[in-house]
């Protein structure tokens, strides 16, 4: 099964994080219209946390949102590198969302123990309803890595050696996060250029892997698109 992709190329990071913030909110109002409640999947990284600050403005029904994550490092959770204190800070203590509807990866436990843990959670919760995940220079994304082999049939993944440190992390895999109604790639910066390349000439990278049901949405601003890479 091949990605079908929607690509969305606008001027600036931050409109790339607006244009997202204004999907996700729409896309929340339907889910709890359809079944009565909102799974998001949050990223990693500068373009998210845009989005996150945005998110933490508005106005929404938050006693139905629940919350995930795509990847964690495997550090203590008050560690300032940790995407779920990242979102904490930016977004999720400045809204009402009940805590017992946010599942922080426990990759504090280290990446075998972390990964079987946040595997119940994912089971619970699927399918998503939406997805977001952002993507490295390297065409990586939450912590699936070129050149790294999992059990394809597995929910999450305990991953050691990732080229970025910290070497040990925990991972939602590529199936999992497959299984959404709706899923976006963030992608800003001049030094996300090869890979975009890559990517659109259909390399085998971490981001083709993920191939939900609908089309995914990537919103990408001029610097990292430049349109004569491909």
């Amino acid at each position: 099964m091949q990605q079908t992709s929607c690509w969305h190329i606008l001027e600036t990071a931050d409109q790339v994080a607006l244009t997202a913030y204004q999907q996700i909110l729409e896309a929340a109002d339907q889910a709890i219209a359809d079944h009565g409640q909102f799974k998001l999947v949050l990223a990693g990284g500068g373009t998210p946390e845009k989005v996150y600050r945005l998110l933490a403005k508005a106005n929404a029904d938050w006693s139905r949102w629940f919350i995930y994550y795509g990847d964690e490092r495997c550090l203590p959770v008050d560690h300032a590198e940790r995407n779920s204190l990242m979102a904490e800070t930016a977004f999720l203590s400045k809204v009402a969302i009940p805590q017992e509807q946010i599942f922080t990866i426990p990759a504090e436990l280290g990446p075998e123990s972390g990964a079987l843990q946040y595997q119940d959670k994912v089971a619970v919760a699927l399918p998503f309803d939406m997805v977001l995940l952002g993507m490295g220079e390297d065409g990586h994304t939450a912590s699936l890595f070129p050149g790294h082999q999992h059990n394809t049939d597995e929910l999450t993944h305990a991953v050691f050696n990732s080229p970025k440190p910290p070497s040990e992390r925990v991972s939602i895999s590529a199936k999992g996060l497959s299984d959404t109604k709706q899923l976006i790639f963030l992608i800003t910066g001049i030094n996300k250029q090869e890979a975009v390349k890559g990517w659109r000439i259909g390399e085998d990278l971490p981001v083709t892997a993920i191939i939900p049901k609908k089309a995914v949405d990537i919103y990408i601003d001029q610097d990292a698109y430049n349109s004569e890479s491909a």
